[in-house]
C-alpha cells in the first residue's frame, strides 16, 4: 500500500469515528471538585454474558492528553458497550491547556485517573445497582490506553509516589486499545506530535518523571492484560505495543497482543467498524 493510500484510509477512519453524535449518559457523578473530575455512567441496555449482575467497564478516552479531546468522542463506544450488556463508566480527567499545543498536566492528569479508579466502586453501587463492581475491566484508547495500563500498575509504582497503591487494583483485567504503552519508544517516534515529551516535560523532567508514568517500566502487574492494535495504525504504530509486550515478557509476565489486519487507529472505538466488535469480545473474555 502506498503512503498516500494509507494516509487516505487513516483520514477516512478518523472521519468515521468523529461522525457519530455524542451519546448522553444515564448519570454523571463527580469524583472531585474540578469540573473535569467526573464520570459518566451508562446502564446495560440488555442482559449480556451468562447472567447475573453486569460487569463494569471503565473507559478512559484518548486524544493525546490534550484538552480539545474530551470524553464526548468516545461516548458512542461507551453506548456500544452498554448495548452489549456491560455497565459502563467513562471517566473524564484534566488534560493540557485550552488549545491543542499542550498534552497533559503534571501531576493533575495522574491525580485524576487514580482518584477516579478509587472512587469507582462506591459510585457504581450508588448509580448502577444492576452492576457488579467486583467484575471490572479497565479499557482505554491511545493516550487513554496509556492511562489504563498505568492505573493498573499503581501498586508497583516507586516507593514514595503519591499514586502508589498498597495492593493491586480489583480488576478482572485491562484491554488497552492502540495504547501509548511505552513512553520512551513513543517519544522517539514523536507520537502525536511530541505529546509524550509535553506530558512528562523536557530534559531533566522527562528522566525524573518517566519511572512514575511509563507503563513499560511498571511491570509485572499481575493483572490480566490484552493489547488490541491495528497493524495499519499511523498514529500509534504497532511497535509501541510490541515494545510494551516485550518488556512484560522480560519481567516474567505474558501480555496478550491482538493485531488486526488493515485496521488503523480509530476503528477500535468506532461502533461502525468491525474492529469494535473484536474489542468487545476481548473485554467480554476478561469480564465474564
Amino acid at each position: 500500500m502506498t503512503d498516500d493510500v494509507a494516509a487516505a484510509r487513516a483520514a477516512a477512519e478518523e472521519k468515521s469515528v468523529f461522525s457519530h453524535a455524542p451519546v448522553a449518559p444515564d448519570a454523571t457523578a463527580a469524583y472531585g471538585d474540578h469540573p473535569d473530575q467526573v464520570i459518566d455512567f451508562y446502564a446495560p441496555r440488555r442482559q449480556g454474558g451468562p447472567g447475573g449482575p453486569a460487569p463494569v467497564v471503565l473507559v478512559l478516552h484518548g486524544g493525546a492528553w490534550r484538552a480539545p479531546y474530551d470524553r464526548g468522542h468516545i461516548s458512542p463506544f461507551a453506548d456500544f458497550l452498554a448495548h452489549r450488556g456491560f455497565a459502563v463508566a467513562s471517566a473524564e480527567y484534566r488534560r493540557g491547556g485550552d488549545d491543542d499545543s499542550v498534552a497533559g498536566r503534571w501531576p493533575d492528569t495522574f491525580d485524576d485517573v487514580a482518584a477516579a479508579l478509587d472512587a469507582l466502586p462506591a459510585l457504581v453501587r450508588e448509580l448502577l445497582p444492576q452492576a457488579d463492581p467486583r467484575r471490572t475491566v479497565l479499557t482505554g484508547h491511545s493516550a487513554g490506553g496509556h492511562l489504563a495500563l498505568w492505573a493498573a500498575a499503581r501498586h508497583v509504582l516507586p516507593a514514595g509516589s503519591p499514586w502508589r497503591a498498597g495492593s493491586p487494583a480489583a480488576l478482572r483485567g485491562v484491554v488497552a486499545l492502540a495504547p501509548i504503552a511505552d513512553l520512551a519508544v513513543a517519544d522517539k517516534l514523536d507520537v502525536c506530535g511530541g505529546a509524550v515529551r509535553q506530558l512528562l516535560g523536557e530534559e531533566e523532567h522527562f528522566a525524573e518523571r518517566q519511572p512514575y508514568a511509563d507503563p513499560a517500566l511498571l511491570l509485572p502487574t499481575g493483572i490480566a492484560t490484552t493489547l488490541v492494535q491495528g497493524r495499519a495504525d499511523l498514529v500509534v504504530p504497532q511497535v509501541v505495543a510490541e515494545s510494551y509486550a516485550d518488556a512484560a515478557a522480560k519481567a516474567g509476565e505474558m501480555v496478550g497482543v491482538t493485531l488486526l489486519e488493515d485496521v488503523g487507529h480509530f476503528p477500535l472505538i468506532d461502533p461502525a467498524a468491525d474492529a469494535c466488535a473484536v474489542v468487545v469480545e476481548e473485554i467480554a473474555q476478561l469480564a465474564w
